[in-house]
């Protein structure tokens, strides 16, 4: 059953230009020019209760502004949304009784109270009977293993406790969905596994339909089964997560600086993606050879310092149009 539905979904928006320097500002007061930025352009897609998607895509895309008109927070200038039977530019107040959402950019909790405190309060904005709020913060605070900070001020948590707390407080009021973007932000690698795990148990316990934005592949990869990448305001791509790691997560990029120069060039799997001599960036395709392969290429002895990392969000989706152009 679906339980978000978006259908030729088109959002504009109006933009001030002006020309350089001080004649140019003075210009705009009296003779303002504007430009149209179509920010979200006929996007069509649904969501099935209990689903785990990414929706992704570099800055800029028209994810952000999709999911404020899945929200309600804009609304659309052509198209049509449905949210749980809701549409989101009429029923808005009814829709935020039934949605959640965490930000990792953004604070929702007050940091003089404590995080108890802050859910009490979440609590009776969303109109909750005291026994009820009670019984939701101490089922949460085991599922979230929150007891040795609850009662501490927010503003003296660290950044994962109060991540973690921020998702506490978004589900406080049983949202039918949860909408997470960037959660894991600025996280060290241990806290972010935490947090998917967390998060992946709250899916798995209450069967919360969760929307994911994120730059971040680890987190695509491990908490999702479908992907939706939109860029320039269109959705390029929607599929499995496992037919998207298949074709484009398969790479690494390897960054070595060595004693002595190397040649790679007939190589089968490594791409050279750029050679000054001691230093040398190539493209490995896990398909075809493994990293560990790579690496006895190169020769540990004559390895100075090395840096393995996933290919850049933005490489994958410029790799989807390539495909889709041959």
């Amino acid at each position: 059953m679906a339980v978000i539905t978006v259908e030729n979904l088109s959002k504009n928006f109006k933009v001030k230009t002006k020309e350089k320097g001080l004649k140019g500002s003075l210009k705009s007061l009296v003779k303002p020019k504007y430009k149209i930025i179509k920010a979200v352009k006929n996007v069509s897609f649904s969501v099935e209760k209990g689903e785990m998607i990414a929706f992704i895509g570099p800055n800029g895309a028209g994810k952000s502004t999709s999911i404020k008109m899945m929200t309600g927070i804009l609304y659309p200038d052509k198209g049509k949304i449905n949210v749980l039977d809701l549409d989101p530019t009429k029923d808005r107040k009814k829709l935020a009784y039934e949605i959640g959402c965490v930000f990792g950019q953004k604070e929702q909790l007050w940091t003089h109270l404590t995080p108890y405190d802050n859910f009490k309060f979440f609590g009776a904005i969303y109109d909750l009977p005291e026994t009820v709020v009670e019984k939701k913060i101490k089922e949460l605070n085991e599922l979230f293993e929150l007891e040795e900070f609850i009662n501490t001020p927010v503003r003296n948590l660290s950044l994962g406790q109060r991540i973690r707390c921020e998702i506490v407080a978004s589900l406080i009021h049983e949202p039918k969905i949860l909408f997470l973007d960037e959660p894991t932000i600025g996280l060290d690698p241990v806290v972010k596994e935490n947090i998917r795990v967390l998060i992946k148990r709250m899916n798995k316990e209450y069967k919360t339909t969760v929307v994911l934005t994120s730059h971040d592949v680890s987190d695509i990869e491990k908490l999702c089964k479908r992907v939706i990448i939109v860029n320039n305001g269109q959705i390029v791509l929607d599929d499995s997560m496992e037919n998207l790691k298949y074709h484009y997560l398969n790479k690494k990029i390897v960054e070595a600086k060595m004693k002595e120069k190397v040649n790679l060039d007939d190589e089968e799997g490594i791409t050279i993606l750029k050679d000054k001599g001691y230093n040398l960036k190539i493209e490995v395709d896990t398909k075809k050879r493994s990293v560990a392969d790579a690496l006895k290429l190169l020769n540990p002895d004559n390895i100075v310092d090395i840096n393995i990392s996933n290919v850049p969000l933005e490489q994958i989706i410029s790799d989807i149009y390539k495909e889709g152009d041959k």
